[in-house]
């Protein structure tokens, strides 16, 4: 199955304005993990970027899944790029 890379940034006062829809956002990070279609992500040390690893279907499923998520939504996550990724090692 493909992989995909997310690349992302997040919004100014992101600690904060990101505080009421962190637990919806990390539920839903948890389920997409457990069904394998996410690998990883997380943020940049200065809260600037969000880098993640997906496995699924098609770019599609990704941006939708993206695109459904709180951070997304709410505006915390303020734009991203998905790219498909050979994985050599």
């Amino acid at each position: 199955m493909p992989k995909y890379v997310l690349t992302g940034f997040y919004c100014d006062d992101v600690l904060e304005k990101r505080a009421p829809y962190r637990q919806a956002h990390l539920d839903g990070l948890a389920q997409q993990k457990a069904a394998g279609i996410l690998i990883t992500i997380g943020p940049t040390i200065d809260l600037r970027q969000v880098f993640g690893i997906y496995e699924a279907p098609d770019e599609a499923t990704v941006r939708q899944l993206i695109e459904s998520d709180p951070y997304w939504q709410q505006g915390i996550w303020t734009e991203y790029t998905v790219t498909e990724w050979i994985q050599a090692i």
